[in-house]
């Protein structure tokens, strides 16, 4: 076969990431916080973006209000502070307005007596009289507080105290040795937010160059700081510290906090077996363990919990419908500067000026439309799943229907990964809650009778109801509850069932059992005694 040269013209379509696009892409499954964070990086970055009230600048006192700017309607409140600009005369019933007289006289005015709160130096006071003698329209007073713009109240907040820290404080006074020191630093920085530390610390005495004997007892010291409880291996060591600490740690209290499985599955003859105690003693033992801290170190410093701020509310609709609306507040506002880019297009020379300004208008003007877009799809999304789902906002999770990305996709006209990286990280403010979006797409279960599937949400819902409204005498097993739901037209399995049950962090049927019958068990004495009293001759 010759091989030989030629010319071939070939079209054809394909699809090239852009950066723009991938910007695009990545602003859709941003979360609002982290969002607003990548907004401030492009406005600190692109010299042509700016907030909306960037450019609005406060009317200088003593000359009147100009025009709107960016083309804002002068609205009411305008109009009042153009008026009370012109000329400076207050309203007559202001009492801020004419002579504002002496400080004594506006405290007159306020019935309050700030002489008796803040005290004043001479030098102060002269200061003060020199002012109130000046001729002024504004007079500035606030009971000698500061008037500087850097004042700050936050500067007077005393910092939250940490566990390491704590622990840091003690540990400078229990320990004279720098090596030991060391040591006890490096197990303070391993305590978890709970205040306990790792399991295993056989690395410890090898990072350090130390003995395993030296680290643990620098171990047995740490111990006795306060919280007590603190820097337990487990939660067994941590009861045994704060017993030790109590003076209660006595061999049957050590069998006790020995088996906590025992009392975790409530097998209260067992454990009154291997500690060797009769009823009345196991319980008072146990009632001793429910007022220790499990937890120690949470009573100091912890992460703080970032409330979870929605991105669509959703509200009853006049005409019986629902009323699906963006948060306004989660959108960040950004314009871009033609006036600036205009101006510098004038006076710059340099092709590689012009160059980088001439992206930065693109960029800038890419990510107001990529925002603008993302807004778009996320209302679209958020009103097709609210159709989808109208059952559920009207009757609750019992009529909560399943639902996937493609029924969405097909509906509104987009891609699977499109509405998928739309309802990451996004939540829907209901009245019924706040919910994620991916709350609201659910598996499908079939029909027992072959009629309409049931969403797995809806299912796990009337599990926990069966479970919440058994008695305490016949505890419903898996398989009883697997016949009432195939009653009820669900069709399940056992182990889909005990699936669901451990996801909600329910017992088995055993373990309730035995909850329900301890509780039951602590009412009986009482009930004894009542009766008990009741019977007594007169």
């Amino acid at each position: 076969m010759a091989l030989s040269q030629r010319l071939e013209f070939r079209q054809s379509q394909s699809l090239v990431m852009t950066p723009q696009l991938m910007q695009a892409i990545k602003l859709l499954q941003l979360s609002n916080l982290d969002l607003s964070a990548f907004v401030e990086e492009e406005l600190e970055r692109n010299p042509l973006l700016e907030r909306p009230s960037d450019s609005a600048e406060p009317p200088v006192p003593g000359e009147p209000a100009g025009e709107a700017q960016f083309g804002e309607a002068t609205g009411p409140a305008d109009e009042g502070a153009q008026g009370a600009g012109e000329g400076l005369e207050p309203a007559p019933d202001d009492w801020m307005s004419g002579d504002l007289g002496t400080r004594t006289e506006i405290e007159q005015t306020l019935d309050t007596g700030l002489e008796n709160v803040f005290s004043e130096e001479p030098a102060e006071a002269a200061a003060r009289n020199a002012q109130e003698a000046a001729p002024s329209v504004y007079t500035e007073w606030g009971g000698g507080a500061s008037t500087d713009e850097s004042y700050n109240l936050e500067a007077f907040v005393a910092a939250e105290l940490t566990l390491a820290d704590h622990l840091a404080e003690q540990l400078s006074v229990a320990f004279t040795s720098t090596a030991q020191r060391m040591i006890g630093q490096y197990l303070i920085d391993l305590v978890d937010e709970a205040g306990y530390l790792p399991p295993d610390l056989g690395q410890a005495a090898d990072r350090l160059g130390t003995s395993q004997e030296e680290v643990e007892a620098v171990l047995a010291v740490i111990q006795k700081f306060d919280p007590p409880g603190i820097c337990a291996r487990s939660l067994s060591e941590c009861l045994a510290i704060q017993l030790r600490e109590l003076d209660r740690y006595d061999p049957a209290m050590q069998a006790l906090v020995e088996h906590l499985d025992l009392l975790a599955k409530r097998d209260i003859g067992a454990l009154r077996r291997v500690c060797g105690v009769d009823d009345e003693d196991i319980k008072d033992m146990i009632g001793e363990i429910r007022h220790l801290d499990p937890k120690p170190g949470l009573k100091f410093g912890s992460l703080r919990l970032q409330t979870v701020v929605p991105d669509v509310y959703v509200r009853p609709g006049p005409d019986g419908g629902w009323h699906v609306e963006l948060n306004s507040d989660t959108l960040p506002r950004v314009l871009v500067n033609q006036t600036y880019y205009a101006e510098l297009s004038k006076t710059i020379r340099k092709d590689g000026d012009k160059s980088y300004f001439t992206d930065c208008l693109q960029n800038a003007t890419w990510l107001v439309r990529a925002l603008d877009q993302r807004a778009r799809t996320i209302l679209k999304v958020a009103t097709e799943i609210v159709r989808q789902q109208d059952g559920f906002f009207t009757h609750g999770v019992a009529h909560l229907r399943p639902l996937n990305l493609k029924a969405v996709a097909d509906a509104i006209q987009m891609h699977e990964s499109t509405v998928s990286r739309v309802t990451a990280n996004k939540y829907m403010a209901t009245n019924r809650g706040t919910f994620e979006l991916k709350y609201f797409f659910t598996a499908s279960i079939a029909s027992a009778d072959g009629g309409e599937a049931h969403s797995a949400e809806a299912v796990r819902h009337h599990i926990k109801q069966l479970i919440d409204a058994e008695d305490p005498s016949t505890i419903l097993s898996d398989d009883t509850i697997v016949e009432r739901l195939r009653a009820s037209g669900i069709d399940i399995a056992r182990r889909t069932v005990a699936k669901y049950r451990e996801a909600m962090r329910i017992p088995s049927s055993v373990q309730r059992r035995r909850d329900k019958q301890g509780a039951l068990g602590n009412l009986l004495p009482t009930a004894s005694a009542d009766r008990s009293r009741n019977t007594e001759p007169a």
